[in-house]
């Protein structure tokens, strides 16, 4: 009896181990899986940070190796990533919009998906192109795209086929914005998170249908969105944090509820940066508008947001910013690169350097990689005693409005009409 006790016991205890390092296993590549990706607008948590790795102090052809280079049609979307396939976005012929697959490590196309979906966009933006603008987003199976003509399309990632799609404007009767769809979708549990049809909606992802919409503004050239949202937790509570063309807001992501909102000054409604979610602290600038740091304050239940500072004189354009060690770094309308204390609203340094009109950072421990619009890629030290470029070197002869991906060893650069994948030396 009590021999078979003991190897009843130790068989159980196997069948323990096998299954707990089975489980081991499982949830490693799924933490694989989310090292190798970058899945949507500005990664893995919209902010521009990635997992710290070793990245070289060097930018040239021995420390960052050009894999291949594939030609597109012209786009302004940002490249996004699985493991295996990496995903553009184009507008050909000034009439349709296309996505296509490629292999990350050969650039051979995989698929391609083709819609009607281009547009002319008015006054000052058309001297930038009128080319698609929202980045997708993908939970790894399926691929979600915004037009430039409000219309929101779920594609299968390893085929490319058309899973459904939603014109925003037949759902809602509304009008295509006036500057396209340019907010990147957001996906999360079983839902994909949008700002489209004039508002912010919640739909479920298998089915596209609405499970909520609110925060809608039809007005004329104000309808529509530049931004784009991100999720966050502020005083414990997780919100999905919108700035539409007037308003900054949060919203509880199960109910719809608008948890708080706020005013924020911009000139013709040019609320064109991803807010900056820092604690209960948000960061965002306009053009014309200035800086503004909002404090998320949280009495009785519920929520409220005050202005904590703002920089009239620091207006935002295009870049969104990014937060290290408790320091904004924030690309200007000016071309330059300012440092400020999130805390105090202090200005730390100003690069006074000139630079292009946008750029996409990425942030690596206190090394942060951007990408000027001119065509050119550096990296810096996150320092805030100080500016100075430790490497640059020019990667496009083309503009390059396309946030920068960066996923394991590798980065992916979208010119205006090419897309060129690099790897770091790993030695």
């Amino acid at each position: 009896m009590y021999h078979h006790s003991v190897s009843f016991s130790y068989r159980s205890l196997r069948l323990f181990l096998c299954g707990l390092i089975g489980l081991f296993f499982s949830q490693s590549a799924v933490v694989a899986e989310v090292a190798e990706s970058w899945t949507q607008w500005r990664g893995p948590n919209r902010d521009g940070q990635i997992e710290k790795s070793e990245w070289p102090n060097s930018l040239s052809d021995n420390a960052l190796k050009e894999l291949w280079s594939t030609e597109l049609a012209e786009g302004y979307a940002s490249p996004v990533l699985t493991t295996d396939l990496v995903f553009s976005v184009e507008t050909r012929d000034k009439k349709e919009e296309v996505v296509r697959a490629f292999d990350r490590n050969t650039g051979k196309q995989q698929w391609e998906f083709a819609t009607n979906g281009a547009m002319k966009v008015p006054f000052y933006a058309a001297r930038n192109g009128s080319w698609a603008r929202s980045t997708p987003a993908t939970d790894g199976d399926y691929l979600y795209v915004l037009s430039m003509v409000d219309v929101l399309t779920r594609l299968d990632v390893k085929t490319g086929k058309e899973m459904w799609q939603v014109d925003f404007k037949e759902r809602e009767r509304t009008q295509t914005p006036p500057f396209g769809g340019i907010s990147s979708p957001l996906v999360e549990g079983d839902y994909v998170y949008v700002q489209g049809g004039h508002a912010a909606a919640k739909l479920d992802r298998a089915t596209s249908e609405n499970e909520w919409r609110v925060m809608e503004e039809r007005q004329g050239m104000f309808a529509g969105s530049f931004s784009s949202p991100v999720m966050a937790e502020i005083h414990g509570i997780r919100q999905f944090v919108v700035q539409t063309r007037s308003t900054l807001g949060g919203i509880d992501p199960e109910s719809g509820e608008i948890l708080w909102s706020t005013p924020v000054e911009a000139s013709r409604g040019m609320n064109i940066l991803t807010p900056l979610v820092s604690g209960n602290r948000i960061f965002t600038s306009t053009y014309e508008g200035g800086s503004f740091c909002f404090e998320i304050e949280q009495s009785g239940g519920k929520q409220s947001a005050t202005l904590h500072w703002r920089l009239p004189k620091v207006e935002g354009y295009m870049t969104s910013p990014v937060i290290v060690d408790g320091y904004i770094y924030h690309q200007a309308r000016d071309k330059q690169l300012y440092c400020i204390n999130l805390s105090t609203g202090a200005v730390q340094w100003i690069s006074e350097q000139d630079f292009g009109q946008y750029w996409s950072m990425v942030v690596n421990g206190n090394q942060i990689l951007a990408l000027d619009e001119r065509g050119y890629l550096l990296l810096f030290e996150a320092n805030p005693d100080g500016f100075q470029i430790t490497d640059q070197r020019k990667v496009s002869q083309e503009p390059t409005w396309a946030h920068l991906a960066v996923s394991g060893n590798q980065i992916f650069i979208r010119g205006l009409k090419t897309m060129t994948a690099y790897s770091w030396n790993e030695n």
